[in-house]
């Protein structure tokens, strides 16, 4: 029943996106016309923006094709008909990178248009008050992704096309932050479980205001993390209101999103490791590998297989790998299949070809995404979790914030979470609560490595998660984990990890006073590599 009624609600959202708004926000923002008929059940777009929010910030609309690789959670020789990953792993344009780079814009934009028309049609009505308030959450959940991937951004001024404003400003990072902290504590508290509750809700929530306060107060610990190098001030106090409001408690809070693909709500992740082009070069970085196969991490046979022997097998999608854990290999970042200096074979430790029906597979030896898991498109997409929560958690108390807990105790919960988290991909990624209560016993923190288990430990679990825009953010914000930079031919650079993306190119156009007072805040313009305010 709960699938049925969620495909209803997909459906639904596709009849309000058609309705009101365009393929991309510049559309939206200066078309004044483009907007949702009244009659709709303001309901419907709560699941409208989430689906929008998700579709723009998953897959080809980003994070696979560059935090994926920036972060070194995934690698690939990026030759041949899946060349758009030398962005995410050399740091080198591929033909459509300027579209690829605006995408997580417009998906962004979109789903703040549906949340802010779900807020405007229900400010009034003091029985709504979970729709009003869920929509807000929505529109910080949007902009804090885009700042955290763009820099400055119009918020205080968005979406408003239908009220005059079709220049909005952009707001500083450090207002912005300011704001959406404030503007996220009053929705959280305008929550009231004895109002109305949001109906469509494609979180497992299904409209219990409890889960969304938890979701709410999770949210802003994230935010309030990311300031600690920017302004440990307000890093600290809205730490401390988020735990004492109450964050996630469990994996069972995690907030993710079940997909559905026969209905066209197609997990783009699946897509992109099941695409002919991409299922035989997309691996899982070395990085990765290393890291989970040092600690004997319970995750390294769920989440990795190797292909069978031969070309033909490396190719063949629905064709199950080997995925015992002593046999997973990542693969380096910074290599091609051209034969030159740069060729996968001239790698150091590289492990020969993989030799059997149809020919070599010169990276059929290195491990990929456990089809069976990933390859699913109707699986869940990640937005936050409880282990996520329980790891900033554990920084906090590490840093002296009034949070529970000690660092310890926060960071073993959150090893647990990890390991929990991944049962919605299914039966194939379930670890048992003992198992994972054991692995985390025997795996605490450490003294005097605190900063670098926590953050190291975050990034590895938004990455098997595939939540890898939050562990780019993370490790821009941490330092954690140490990363060599690929230095490849043609990079877009400097031979450096890329800091944000660039602003789309139609900005300039559209809005192009406003669009040039934010490219001159930024060091060195806009650039893959200026700093945004809290990266210091």
């Amino acid at each position: 029943m709960k699938m049925k009624k969620s495909i209803q609600y997909f459906a639904l959202a596709v009849a309000i996106v058609a309705t009101s708004c365009d393929g991309d926000f510049d559309k939206i923002n200066t078309d004044p016309t483009k907007s949702s008929p009244q009659s709709f059940d303001a309901n419907y777009f709560l699941s409208s923006s989430q689906w929008n929010y998700l579709d723009g910030t998953m897959g080809y609309n980003g994070p696979t094709l560059f935090q994926s690789g920036w972060v070194q959670l995934m690698a690939s020789t990026s030759s041949g008909g899946a060349n758009y990953y030398s962005n995410m792993d050399k740091y080198v344009a591929s033909g459509s990178t300027t579209d690829y780079m605006g995408r997580s814009w417009n998906g962004c934009y979109r789903s703040a248009s549906l949340a802010k028309e779900m807020v405007d049609l229900t400010a009034a009505d003091p029985e709504k008050v979970n729709l009003t308030a869920t929509g807000k959450i929505m529109m910080i959940l949007n902009a804090q992704y885009l700042t955290d991937v763009y820099g400055d951004v119009p918020y205080t001024q968005a979406v408003q096309a239908k009220t005059g404003n079709t220049l909005p400003v952009y707001d500083t990072q450090q207002s912005l932050y300011q704001v959406l902290l404030s503007d996220l504590d009053a929705a959280i508290k305008s929550l009231d479980a004895s109002k109305v509750k949001p109906s469509a809700d494609l979180f497992p929530y299904k409209g219990d205001i409890t889960k969304w306060k938890k979701f709410g107060y999770s949210l802003m610990l994230r935010m309030a993390m990311r300031l600690t190098k920017a302004d440990l001030t307000t890093a600290k106090k809205y730490a401390e209101i988020a735990y004492a409001g109450g964050t996630f408690s469990s994996a069972d809070d995690d907030a993710y999103v079940l997909c559905n693909n026969a209905n066209g709500y197609t997990n783009d992740y699946a897509r992109d490791f099941t695409t002919a082009a991409d299922f035989y070069q997309l691996k899982w970085s070395k990085t990765l590998i290393d890291y989970l196969k040092s600690a004997n991490d319970p995750r390294l046979g769920i989440i990795a297989e190797v292909s069978q022997a031969g070309l033909t097998a490396n190719q063949e999608v629905g064709l199950a790998g080997n995925d015992t854990p002593a046999d997973q290999l990542g693969l380096p970042n910074g290599y091609d299949l051209n034969g030159g200096t740069t060729d996968i074979s001239h790698e150091p430790n590289y492990p020969g070809a993989s030799s059997g029906p149809g020919g070599d597979a010169p990276a059929g030896k290195y491990s990929r995404p456990k089809t069976s898991i990933y390859g699913n498109r109707d699986a869940p997409v990640f937005v936050l979790t409880y282990a996520q929560t329980e790891l900033l958690l554990a920084e906090a108390a590490f840093r002296g914030f009034s949070v529970g807990s000690s660092a310890a105790v926060h960071y073993n919960n959150a090893v647990v979470g990890a390991m929990l988290s991944l049962a919605p991909y299914g039966t194939g990624a379930v670890i048992s609560a003992t198992t994972a209560t054991a692995y985390a016993t025997a795996h605490p923190l450490v003294a005097g490595s605190e900063l670098k288990m926590i953050n190291e430990q975050y990034w590895a679990t938004s990455g098997t998660q595939l939540n890898f825009v939050d562990a780019w953010n993370n490790w821009k914000r941490s330092d954690f984990p140490k990363l060599t930079p690929v230095v490849y031919a043609g990079n877009f650079s400097g031979g450096v990890i890329p800091r944000r993306q660039p602003y789309p190119t139609s900005e300039s156009t559209l809005n192009g006073a406003n669009n040039r007072i934010a490219v001159n805040a930024l060091s060195g313009g806009d650039t893959w590599v200026a700093r945004t305010w809290w990266d210091k």
